[in-house]
């Protein structure tokens, strides 16, 4: 039977068993009964038992007692992804649109773990619910998936029993394991393990496991990235195919491979990215015309003329999804020889490009754009910091002149695309650097500069332009959507909001968000919100219907400006060449849906990867200034005042870190909670949000990934164990 036959068969049946179920007259039945009611004999019901499987994953119906089959809603049962906090309690994500969290109180998540797909039974409506936010409880019935078979964590001991403690805080136990001989090697305590969990049926005892793999002593160089690599199972070498697939192109770009692209070599095209920066795959040239009108030309790395459809790289892409930015290393989607080579836009070299040139009036209103298959030679690579020092003078020579040009269009497309009502969500971010064996020795704040702006706003310009592009022809296409957000949620956000005594509005109104966004620029509670704020949105995916992007406020919007980094864009260019390709070399929409699904789940897990990265490295460096000769004080702003202390964050390193009301020791403090103050019985002293401090490390705590500090200016001498003076 040919593939799109099966096809048609699986969506018939699956379509038959859903109207089954649905009928008002159903009664539950199991698998057997329900393929007597579809009238498939016993040589038939294999078909029916992977569809119900398949729909169960899905959340489409749930199987209650003796194994029959209902739809979730009439028998009170949710189906999603469980989130765990430290604390033990969970929510449950609802996977239908619309529909609320649930609250899963600690001891009603059974043998669930953080991230595992499961179905809850609501035992409690929203309007007896417990919480300060009112919502409807359940319990875990049922474990679908779950998402960590093997757990890296540090092995531990007491006197009798060995355990491992997990790396992920939200994986509230502790696993117990035999200490046996791997390898020839015998795990010591503090040594970084993988565990392959066992079967585990009772909350009641701590789930079991195996140690699979010695990572090696927490504290020696390395292992630390090693654990994440594993934590988030990140693959690390490419398979003996791909590389042999990439070492048979050429690094020279042929006549043959020139022949029918636009030869745009002449033009002044310039690349910009950051100062590590090894894989080029965006360069632009803008032109201010006579009339006031510009033009714009966006030339990305044509990454499909190397990676063909079905190939050992395009198949190893694929599972890649993108590339992973640790601080230590890349683990890139591409072998080297393409992302740093071939396919990279370095200066003074022929590339093969794909290109977008943009029309727009005086005003900063696009008025059309034209894609072009093209073969530029970048005049110039800057880095972010050049750029900026050069935007920051007055221009002295061409480069000057064209860099100034392409900053004035993107100021007015930036100040456009606010007036349309894009949210101001950037944040700063910060790039740890490691010595040579990977331990950090600093920090460095990059901040959303001119620079960094204006590359901004002509890769949105591009990816609008193609979006709109692709939906107008109606090309099966991979889009970046960000929906809608849930009223509920930005209703939980304004309370948080309201907590820090800051006015709001109706949140569900753009011009509300953006009203808050700017009324915390520069303010101490600016990156806590912010966070708050982009935890209470929908999470940007990939899907294969143009569905909008809520953050920039676009209505057509893509990935096409980093085919070397992301499959996404690699899937879109190939879209937009579709013209020149055969139809029947196009993927289905059904392959088009099952690749955006992968890659959004690619990178969540990227993301989550880099921040757990950079967040090991923050502890590891303060937990040096513990023992340090000459530890460093901080500036700290105060971010939130807590009953048992003060929130600290320390803005060139964005850290949150917790100042206990115990180590205020130069008076007894009270706390106010209608001032959200500390205040001195004696002294009449404050601590209130707003206020900056100097801090120094008191306690770091690598389980719970927390930190501790002290305010430096009420200890009488420097600790003994400090070992001197702190560093001013």
């Amino acid at each position: 039977m040919s593939t799109g036959r099966k096809e048609l068969r699986h969506s018939e049946l699956r379509g038959q068993i859903l109207q089954l179920i649905r009928d008002p007259k159903y009664r539950p039945l199991d698998k057997t009964e329900i393929a007597d009611a579809l009238g498939y004999n016993a040589s038939r019901r294999s078909e029916i038992r992977p569809l119900l499987r398949e729909l169960e994953q899905e959340g489409e119906i749930a199987r209650i007692r003796k194994n029959r089959f209902v739809l979730p809603d009439t028998a009170d049962l949710v189906t999603g992804t469980l989130t765990v906090h430290e604390a033990g309690y969970a929510f449950l994500t609802n996977e239908k649109a619309g529909q609320a969290d649930l609250f899963i109180a600690a001891e009603n998540t059974g043998t669930a773990m953080h991230g595992d797909r499961v179905v809850a039974r609501i035992n409690r409506p929203a309007e007896l619910s417990r919480a300060r936010r009112p919502r409807a409880e359940g319990r875990i019935i049922r474990i679908l998936a779950r998402a960590h078979h093997e757990i890296v964590g540090t092995l531990q001991h007491t006197r009798n029993f060995f355990y491992v403690v997990p790396d992920d805080p939200r994986l509230v136990h502790n696993i117990y394991v035999q200490r046996a001989p791997l390898n020839g090697r015998v795990p010591n305590p503090a040594d970084k393990v993988v565990v392959q969990l066992e079967q585990w049926e009772s909350r009641h005892v701590n789930p079991e496991g195996k140690i699979v793999e010695i990572l090696g002593p927490r504290t020696a160089p390395g292992v630390d990235i090693i654990s994440i690599i594993r934590k988030y199972h990140l693959p690390v070498a490419f398979p003996r195919e791909v590389l042999e697939e990439a070492e048979r192109i050429s690094e020279q770009i042929s006549p043959e491979m020139r022949a029918g692209r636009e030869d745009l070599r002449s033009q002044f095209i310039l690349t910009i990215d950051p100062d590590d920066a090894r894989d080029f795959d965006d360069a632009v040239h803008v032109e201010e015309l006579s009339s006031g009108a510009w033009r714009l030309g966006v030339h990305i790395a044509d990454v499909s003329a190397y990676v063909r459809p079905g190939g050992a790289l395009d198949r190893e892409a694929q599972r890649r999804g993108n590339s992973v930015y640790l601080p230590d290393r890349v683990i890139p989607m591409l072998p080297e020889r393409l992302s740093n080579g071939v396919c990279s836009l370095n200066p003074q070299v022929d590339r093969l490009t794909h290109s977008v040139f943009i029309q727009f009036d005086k005003n900063g209103r696009m008025r059309g754009a034209r894609f072009a298959r093209s073969v530029i030679r970048s005049a110039k690579r800057l880095t972010y910091k050049e750029a900026y020092a050069i935007l920051k003078n007055p221009p002295r020579d061409q480069l000057g002149n064209r860099l100034h040009t392409a900053w004035k269009l993107a100021a007015l497309l930036r100040r456009k695309r606010f007036e349309h009502g894009a949210l101001d969500l950037d944040m700063p971010e910060v790039k740890v650097i490691v010595d040579k064996k990977g331990h950090p020795v600093r920090f460095e704040r990059v901040e959303n500069d001119e620079s960094h702006q204006l590359i901004e706003e002509f890769m949105l310009a591009a990816n609008e332009a193609v979006a709109r592009e692709l939906k107008n022809r109606g090309t099966p296409a991979i889009y970046r959507v960000h929906e809608n957000p849930d009223a509920e949620k930005l209703a939980e956000f304004r309370e948080f909001v309201l907590t820090h005594g800051i006015r709001v509005g109706d949140l569900t109104h753009r011009t509300e968000v953006q009203r808050l966004l700017e009324s915390i620029r520069g303010t101490p509670e600016e990156h806590p919100l912010k966070i708050g704020l982009l935890k209470s949105l929908k999470r940007a995916r990939y899907a294969t219907a143009p569905l909008g992007h809520y953050g920039l406020a676009k209505s057509n919007y893509t990935h096409f400006t980093s085919p070397i980094r992301r499959y996404a864009d690699l899937a879109v260019h190939r879209a937009l060449a579709d013209r020149d390709l055969s139809r029947k070399n196009a993927p289905t929409f059904s392959q088009l849906s099952s690749i955006a699904e992968h890659i959004s789940a690619s990178e969540r897990n990227a993301a989550e990867a880099e921040m757990d990265a950079v967040k090991m490295k923050k502890l590891e460096f303060f937990e040096a200034q513990i023992n340090a000769r000459d530890p460093q004080i901080f500036d700290g702003v105060v971010i939130d005042v807590r009953n048992y202390g003060l929130l600290i964050e320390l803005p060139e390193m964005l850290l949150t870190g917790l100042v206990h009301v115990s180590t205020l020791t130069d008076d007894f403090y009270i706390f106010s909670p209608t001032q959200r103050q500390f205040i001195g019985r004696q002294t009449r002293r404050r601590f209130a949000v707003g206020d900056k401090l100097r801090v120094y490390v008191a306690r770091v705590d690598q389980f719970k990934r927390q930190i501790d500090f002290a305010v430096a200016d009420l200890r009488k001498t420097t600790p003994a164990k400090r070992g001197g003076k702190p560093r001013r």
